[in-house]
């Protein structure tokens, strides 16, 4: 590929099936100097990597706009689309089943009591070719832009077969057929923004306008206006339109629509917020780090629609067949007519055809799903890792920050003889009052939590390898290894501090007491591990890089294997050994240290990717929030949506079989084949539906 190549991005409408996406792509592929193309059918965008010194933009809008379709702004479609579907989808599907009922009850009649006969006697045939024309014009101009490209569309086996009622004088049985063309391209169209509904929420959570500070006042300004750096001010109710750090004020703010967690955060200075999230209560002055596309939400919405473009085994044999099926439909047709002789039994053929069906039965579902998970904090940048999620037999883990919290908390207080815990927890949080180190932050954090007044530390002084001292009202206070007492001190037995690491605090020389601390364990982790067990992972292993006893207790405790001192090289070797065992391996890390290892996975999760750029594009799938819960959750996710796949599948299947064969043997007349020929689209939706509302829980 070449080093100068430019990736573009192009909105079109009116691509609402499958054939409609294999025509766009051909059209642009033709175009000297394009590279690669990706067309995202659920997002209605074609992304183009080129070579600049070849071919530009314009090149690729006129191919597009040659194929019968228009490039439009994002902006625009959303736009024109979004808020119409919004409010009258409903209504649409009520209004489509009664005259689609309607005029298949008619249909099925007029063929029983012969009225089309009567009809075709009493209208002369030039009434009947221009309601034809006029009818199945849209159609017709498409398969004629095809039929120049050398292709074979199922407009095109439809057109055909009501060429073949007209050859025989059916004049009203084309009429039927083309009516139902226009019913089918309403059905397609519909089935199309139904799926993109996921990824079009998601976009209507986008805040269009910010409030900034300029020039001492605020001013309304569109967020693609929006500098990093400005100062935006948020009121109660409001998006937050960037992502930024609180610098005035205090809100509670709702980051559902980031980390699918219902439970408000409190932000106030200092505090990280992201853009579409709400500030419920309060109101917060926030400085600008990142802006439109480039904030996490923003991320999100890019992802989710670039998810199409990863497909897995199942949509690719689907998309495979789907190509190989309108020659076969042709076959099939020209067999009944070369046994039967019966034209309006080939022409049964060539209407009952539902190409679109199969190429739609796995990127609908997936998309449902994939749009489904972004709104609750599951980020899955496509369906090959789904697929892949289901057939995982193999669960690696990270340590500290995966399973643990990431920080140490102190666990145990021993105080000595002559000290209380309190005054021995006082002291060292008052001695470690400004120190930089961890464990000092840990033990701030304990003495918070018990509400210790601390002194003023006067002489502090951090002592390498050792730890600090300082004077806290007119005592002297040491805190850190064992190093701290002499020698000739003895200190009690302490317990069982396997795995923990020790602070000893003296005061004014004398042994006051002894801190533990660890990194903890996240409390929904024993649970979620077991529940991976019930869904089918054979093996569960942690990866660490903590010494062999820190990982033995750990995993101990879990009932887990391990293996210890791993280095990040280390882990990536261990998730090819199981690869080359043949293994689907599932690698859960923190995305930065694991980054290497959990690209390498055939599925790598990381935990707590929010605000991190890093976690979202090292790994193949990212949990937005640090909760185990969601584990567990996102292989239900892929069970579910791989069942409703392999559904899709075979209905599609089945339902195509059943309607060739019933057409070959003239048991199915042209006027019902038209009619049944879009129900597989519908049969489809409203299967992959009910994916758009997964449940938290399965049995």
């Amino acid at each position: 590929m070449n080093d100068q190549s430019e990736l573009v991005e192009l909105s079109i409408k009116g691509m609402d099936c499958a054939d409609c996406a294999r025509h766009i792509k051909d059209a642009i592929e033709t175009v000297p100097g394009v590279t690669k193309v990706e067309i995202l059918l659920t997002a209605q965008k074609a992304v183009v990597r080129l070579d600049p010194n070849k071919t530009g933009p314009g090149e690729i809008r006129r191919a597009v706009e040659g194929a019968g379709y228009s490039v439009v702004t994002p902006e625009a479609e959303l736009s024109a689309k979004a808020p119409f579907l919004g409010q009258f989808t409903r209504h649409i599907l009520i209004l489509f089943g009664v005259v689609f009922g309607a005029v298949l009850f008619i249909a099925v009649i007029g063929e029983w009591l012969g009225l089309f006969e009567v009809a075709t006697r009493r209208l002369p045939w030039p009434v009947w070719l221009v309601v034809i024309l006029i009818g199945g014009y849209p159609v017709f101009a498409n398969v004629l832009r095809a039929t120049f490209r050398g292709r074979i569309t199922s407009h095109t086996l439809m057109t055909i077969g009501a060429l073949a009622a007209v050859a025989v004088g059916e004049w009203a049985a084309a009429v039927i057929v083309v009516f139902f063309m226009r019913i089918g391209d309403y059905v397609e169209t519909f089935t199309a923004e139904r799926a993109r509904r996921a990824l079009k929420d998601l976009t209507a959570m986008a805040p269009q306008t910010a409030r900034v500070e300029r020039d001492g006042a605020e001013v309304d300004v569109p967020v693609a206006e929006v500098r990093v750096g400005e100062t935006v001010i948020v009121r109660p109710g409001e998006n937050i339109p960037v992502d930024g750090e609180v610098i005035g004020g205090q809100a509670t703010v709702d980051q559902a629509t980031i980390t699918g967690e219902s439970m408000p955060v409190e932000a106030g200075p200092g505090a990280k917020v992201f853009a579409a999230t709400i500030a419920r209560l309060g109101s917060i002055r926030i400085r600008a780090l990142k802006v439109g596309a480039d904030t996490t939400f923003g991320k999100v919405i890019k992802l989710v629609e670039e998810a199409e473009a990863h497909r897995g085994d199942v949509q690719r044999l689907a998309d495979r067949f789907s190509g190989y099926y309108l020659p076969v439909v042709m076959l099939v047709a020209f067999l009944t007519y070369l046994f039967s002789r019966n034209p309006l039994a080939t022409a049964a053929v060539l209407v009952v055809v539902c190409s679109c069906s199969f190429a739609l039965a796995t990127p609908l579902a997936m998309i449902a799903s994939i749009g489904a998970g972004a709104r609750r904090g599951l980020l899955i940048k496509g369906g090959k890792y789904l697929e892949a999620l289901n057939r995982a037999d193999v669960l690696l883990l990270d340590k500290t920050g995966t399973l643990t919290l990431g920080r140490p908390q102190i666990t145990d207080i021993f105080p000595l003889e002559g000290f209380s815990a309190d005054e021995v927890l006082a002291f060292a949080a008052s001695a470690e009052r400004y120190s930089e180190h961890p464990l000092a932050e840990a033990v701030r954090e304990a003495a918070k939590a018990y509400n210790l007044l601390l002194g003023e530390p006067e002489g502090f002084e951090a002592v390498p390898g050792i730890g600090v001292r300082a004077w806290v009202n007119d005592r002297l206070i040491e805190v850190g290894s064992n190093r701290v007492i002499s020698k000739a001190e003895c200190i009690p037995e302490l317990g069982k501090l396997e795995g923990k690491t020790t602070l000893y605090v003296v005061c004014d020389g004398k042994p006051a007491g002894v801190l533990a601390a660890s990194d903890t364990l996240r409390p929904e982790v024993p649970e979620a591990l077991a529940a991976m067990g019930r869904l089918g992972v054979r093996r569960i292993e942690l990866l660490t890089g903590d010494n062999e006893q820190t990982a033995a207790l750990l995993a101990e405790s879990l009932g887990l294997q391990y293996r210890a001192e791993l280095l990040p090289e280390d882990k990536i070797a261990v998730v090819k050994e199981y690869q080359a065992k043949g293994h689907v391996v599932v690698m859960v890390g923190d995305g930065v240290n694991d980054a290497p290892a959990l690209a390498q996975a055939d599925v790598g999760i990381a935990m707590g990717a929010a605000g991190s750029d890093v976690s979202i594009e090292a790994a193949h799938v990212a949990l937005m929030r640090e909760d185990w819960t969601l584990v567990p959750e996102l292989f239900r996710i892929a069970h579910r949506t791989m069942g409703v796949v392999r559904l899709n599948l075979a209905f599609t299947a089945c339902y195509n079989l059943a309607g060739l064969s019933l057409a070959a043997l003239g048991f199915l007349p042209i006027t019902l084949a038209a009619a049944l020929q879009s129900l597989p689209d519908l049969g489809i939706l409203a299967n992959s539906s009910r994916l758009l509302h997964q449940p938290k829980r399965e049995g």
